[in-house]
């Protein structure tokens, strides 16, 4: 199998760098990789992809943002290579929030077209250890708050600016006390939004709280999953989709 990471370069608030989620992804993906697990042959890493679709970010100098249109044609020549390699199984591992439609899109169109198994994997859906933030921040923290902080204070603790570490509020919490659906990332209905309507900084969460502990549970749990989710793609049956093809 062959497995694409995937990240972004923008803006993180005055704290954090604009390599963050590029960070967090590789600093994932060491983790994973770095212990022994229970593999079914060889994982080809492909090269890092660190600017991505980062639209809702744009309005902040530093920013790097590729069009959906543009990610989903990488994401589609890079599985081309990968087929043409003799390689079927293909794991897209994403750390950028802002663009988990547009691999769904390129992911279809390489099953469509060359009958791969396509699998996606984000960080940001693979939970954290119990207990270790609490459910406020875990909601409303979605940009540079206590989880992508702490991480990188484990990571990368000289890129982040401790003087400039903040509780940064958000619009959702507003709208949480007047509205049980409606949200930026509400659970029934949401809104597009970009960074700046939610904070004027373009962070959201209460960054005070991260420490370098966290963060290293946080990123063991993640390298943890993340691992499971190689062994699983790799013991995936090709039969099951191919047939029903």
């Amino acid at each position: 199998m062959a497995l694409l990471p995937m990240a972004a370069t923008e803006q993180h608030g005055p704290h954090l760098p604009l390599s963050t989620d590029a960070v967090i992804c590789q600093g994932i993906l060491d983790a994973a990789l770095s212990q022994s697990f229970e593999t079914q042959g060889s994982v080809i890493v492909l090269p890092l992809q660190g600017v991505g679709d980062s639209l809702e970010h744009t309005d902040f100098p530093g920013t790097l943002s590729l069009s959906a249109d543009t990610v989903t044609e990488v994401i589609f020549q890079l599985g081309t290579c990968v087929r043409r390699t003799g390689i079927r199984k293909l794991l897209i591992f994403n750390s950028h929030g802002g663009q988990t439609q547009v691999i769904d899109i390129a992911a279809l169109k390489l099953r469509q077209e060359f009958k791969m198994f396509v699998a996606k994997a984000h960080s940001f859906r693979f939970g954290l250890p119990e207990g270790i933030v609490a459910d406020d921040e875990l909601r409303h923290g979605l940009h540079g708050g206590a989880v992508e902080t702490s991480m990188m204070l484990h990571l990368a603790p000289d890129l982040v600016r401790q003087d400039k570490v903040s509780a940064f509020g958000s619009i959702g919490q507003v709208m949480a006390r007047d509205n049980n659906h409606l949200g930026p990332e509400g659970p029934r209905a949401s809104f597009a939004w970009s960074a700046q309507d939610l904070n004027p900084s373009g962070t959201t969460g209460d960054a005070t709280i991260a420490t370098a502990e966290m963060g290293r549970r946080m990123v063991a749990h993640a390298a943890d999953t993340l691992r499971q989710v190689i062994h699983e793609v790799q013991s995936f049956p090709m039969t099951i989709l191919i047939e029903g093809s």
